[in-house]
């Protein structure tokens, strides 16, 4: 059994200084909610996947001060040594609310609220951010380059160029949530079930007097499934020639061959009429090479013969635009039994917040089981099926649009309460299963890589008007 790691105080230092300053201000105990919600797609895209659920309840089962945590924290000469104290005892009691992992998400939506003493709920923000920001964002990236390979399998190849460690392993399970076949991780293959896949290096053709020498080898090893990388040379010169021939002779059950470098279209036309004349049919062609979502739609439209892709540092570190917005506010306070929202003003419109303890529903048409769009209520608020909706653009509010026909999913599921988990996370299969179901029932037109359709994210108007008196009163 591993020993887990404790990641209680990989948190900003200021999340520490607010709790002591919370404890020596007698607001220890003072309810909070907080909402996490991010505010824009990354890549311009239609959609966003929500991912990295199950590692963040890891965490918040496992929070817990050392005493070398403590002693650090002493060492400091700024904290009260009864707030050290406490941490001493420390014990998790908060409530949680998420979107389950898969699921598609749009900006302004609360996909993780928490409820709790203010001390507790304030320090958690750091790791939710990093655990929820990160995955989400690999998810993202490989749903876009997964759609763009138009139903053609894609191996996550990133691990050597990730981010460090975390990043690798955790990128293999996001991206085969956002729709990969597998990883050349190993330690994701282990820990979290994700396919290890992998071919051979330029290194092990180099080791041999010859391709042929270095193919037949391989192939007489890996009899079952051999894969061989035909591009150290001279990709039809020499390697396609010396795959072939030893495929004929020792027959694998499973072959194929991986270019990675040079110009994919022109090679892997070239490579299929050679395998094809050899009466090779059977024989797959994987590509690799710096590709992305871009890169992949443009070489299939060249008519590229490519049966799988492996995708690397551009879906690793999701390199168009690495970084995900999420960020985590206080949205209400508890006061003698009574709800007080909050709220967050700002000259930019997109960076005011939604007030209050919220829930989120997704909106389905009937007939085709789309969805329409999603609405962000109050907390008790309901929206009854079978009766005519009127939805509206939060900050365009003339623009409105009847809904009928349609039923109600609450996206969110209670996953903390009182500090102990309630839910029992999918395994990966089931939840990759489950994002390719969601991403079903979305429209195609939100899925274009430019100018997608707007899926909008519309407030009650019980909602937006505690929004907009807010405002107004500030």
């Amino acid at each position: 059994m591993k020993e887990k790691l404790n990641l209680t105080m990989l948190t900003d230092f200021y999340e520490i200084t607010m709790a002591n300053g919370y404890f020596c201000s007698d607001m220890a105990d003072d309810i909070a909610y907080f909402d996490m919600f991010f505010r824009r797609i990354p890549d311009e895209g239609g959609y966003a996947i929500m991912a990295g659920l199950e590692q963040l309840i890891e965490y918040l089962e496992d929070l817990e001060f050392t005493d070398e945590d403590i002693e650090f924290l002493r060492s400091k000469k700024i904290f009260d040594e009864k707030f050290l104290s406490y941490l001493k005892d420390f014990e998790f009691t908060c409530d949680v609310w998420a979107v389950p992992e898969g699921t598609p998400i749009f900006p302004g939506e609360p996909i993780i609220t928490v409820r709790g003493p203010v001390m507790q709920a304030q320090f958690i923000e750091t790791m939710i951010l990093l655990i929820i920001n990160h995955q989400s964002l690999i998810a993202t990236k490989a749903s876009r380059i997964v759609r763009a390979a138009a139903g053609r399998p894609v191996m996550e190849f990133g691990t050597r160029r990730a981010h460090g460690a975390s990043a690798a392993i955790y990128g293999a399970r996001a991206a085969y949530i956002g729709g990969c076949a597998g990883t050349a991780c190993t330690i994701s293959d282990r820990d979290h079930g994700i396919p290890a896949m992998g071919t051979m290096a330029h290194s092990w053709v180099q080791m041999y007097d010859d391709e042929y020498e270095a193919f037949k080898k391989y192939a007489e090893i890996y009899p079952t499934n051999c894969t061989l990388l035909v591009d150290t040379y001279n990709v039809l010169k020499s390697g396609v020639p010396a795959a072939i021939k030893v495929f004929k002779e020792v027959k694998p059950e499973k072959m194929g061959i991986r270019i990675d470098s040079g110009d994919i279209s022109y090679l892997t036309k070239k490579a299929r009429k050679m395998l094809d004349d050899a009466g090779l049919e059977d024989c797959s062609i994987v590509v690799s090479n710096s590709l992305d979502e871009y890169l992949i739609r443009d070489i299939i439209s060249e008519g590229a013969c490519v049966d799988s892709f492996g995708v690397g540092e551009r879906l690793i570190t999701a390199g168009s635009e690495p970084v995900f917005g999420g960020v985590y506010k206080l949205s209400a306070l508890e006061k003698n039994g009574r709800m007080i929202p909050k709220i967050k003003k700002s000259e930019n419109v997109e960076k005011i917040t939604n007030p209050g303890f919220k829930s989120v529903f997704r909106l389905f048409d009937k007939d085709s089981n789309r969805a329409l769009a999603d609405v962000i209520v109050l907390d008790g608020e309901t929206i009854p099926e079978g009766e005519e909706y009127e939805i509206f653009d939060p900050e365009a509010v003339w623009k409105r649009k009847k809904i009928r026909n349609f039923y109600v999913k609450n996206l969110r599921e209670k996953i903390f309460e009182g500090g102990k988990c309630v839910y029992r996370c999918p395994d990966i299969e089931k939840i990759k299963d489950y994002c390719a179901k969601q991403l079903d029932a979305m429209w195609d037109e939100m899925k274009r890589f430019e100018n997608p359709q707007t899926y909008y994210v519309d407030l009650s108007y019980n909602l937006w008007k505690l929004k907009h008196d807010m405002i107004e009163e500030l």
